[in-house]
C-alpha cells in the first residue's frame, strides 16, 4: 500500500501473496465456514490472513496508506510552483517523501471517498500535531520541538521489519557507482559474494556528476565487513 496501488489485470503478481498479510473482514452475517474457506484460500496462495472488523480495517488502511499518501501530496504540492533554483537543490530526501504523490489521482479520489470517515479522523489528529509544531517553532521551544521529533523516531521504529517481525538495527553503507551499464549489478554481485544481505537500497543520482551515490542498508553488525570488502574490490565508499 501507499504507492503500490494499481488497477487492471496487469497489476496481478505473485508478489501480492508471497508472505504478505491479507486482511479478511467478515460481514456480520458471514458464516464461519465461509470465513474459514477464505482464510484457507489466503494460506494456499502463500499469504498470511489477518482477521479484523471492517471498521478496524478502514482505520488501519487510513493510517498506514491513505494518510501517508496525503502527506506526500501536500509536501509535493509545495514544489509545483517553486523557483527552478530551489528545485535544483533537491536531494534524495525530498524524492523519498514525495514519491507516492505521483500515483493516479482518479484512483485516489475513489479510495479517499470510500474511506472518508477514517481518513478525516486522522487528518484532524495531524492538524492538531501541525498546530503544536508551529507553536513550538514560533516560540523557539526546544523541548517541545524535540518531543515532536522524537515521536517521529518512535513511529518509524514501530514499523515492522521483514516478514512482519520486529525491526532490526541497520546501518547505511554509501557507495559511489559510476553511471555506466552493469555497474549497479556488479555492486550487488560483489555484496552477494561478500555474504552480506542487503535489506534495502536507495540511489541518489547527481545530475552534475557521472556517478550515483548508492545507499545499501544492511544489518548493523555487517556494515564494517561490507565496507572493508567493497573497498578492497576498488569501490569508493563513504562513511
Amino acid at each position: 500500500m501507499a504507492g503500490s496501488e494499481r488497477s487492471g489485470p496487469l497489476a496481478a503478481s505473485a508478489a501480492l501473496f508471497d508472505g504478505r498479510p491479507w486482511a479478511v473482514t467478515p460481514h456480520p452475517d458471514a458464516r464461519p465456514d465461509a470465513v474459514r474457506l477464505v482464510e484457507a484460500l489466503v494460506l494456499e496462495c502463500g499469504a498470511a490472513p489477518i482477521v479484523m472488523e471492517p471498521a478496524e480495517h478502514d482505520q488501519a488502511v487510513a493510517r498506514i496508506s491513505h494518510l501517508p499518501h496525503l502527506a506526500a501530496v501536500l509536501v509535493a504540492g509545495r514544489l509545483a510552483a517553486a523557483p527552478a533554483e530551489h528545485l535544483a537543490l533537491s536531494g534524495q530526501g525530498v524524492r523519498d517523501v514525495t514519491r507516492v504523490a505521483a500515483s493516479d489521482p482518479a484512483l485516489w479520489q475513489q479510495i479517499l471517498e470510500a474511506n472518508s470517515e477514517a481518513v478525516l479522523d486522522l487528518l484532524a489528529e495531524v492538524r492538531a500535531d501541525l498546530d503544536a509544531l508551529m507553536t513550538a517553532v514560533a516560540s523557539d521551544s526546544g523541548p517541545d520541538l524535540v518531543e515532536i521529533l522524537t515521536r517521529g523516531n518512535a513511529g518509524t521504529a514501530a514499523i515492522p521489519g521483514k516478514h512482519g517481525g520486529p525491526a532490526r538495527p541497520t546501518r547505511s553503507v554509501f557507495v559511489a557507482v559510476p553511471d555506466h551499464p552493469g555497474e549497479l549489478a556488479r555492486l550487488f554481485g560483489d555484496a552477494g559474494e561478500i555474504g552480506v544481505n542487503i535489506e534495502d537500497v536507495h540511489i541518489d543520482h547527481d545530475p552534475g556528476r557521472p556517478v550515483g551515490l548508492t545507499e545499501l542498508v544492511v544489518e548493523r553488525g555487517s556494515a564494517e565487513q561490507l565496507l572493508a570488502a567493497l573497498e578492497s574490490r576498488g569501490w569508493t565508499t563513504h562513511r
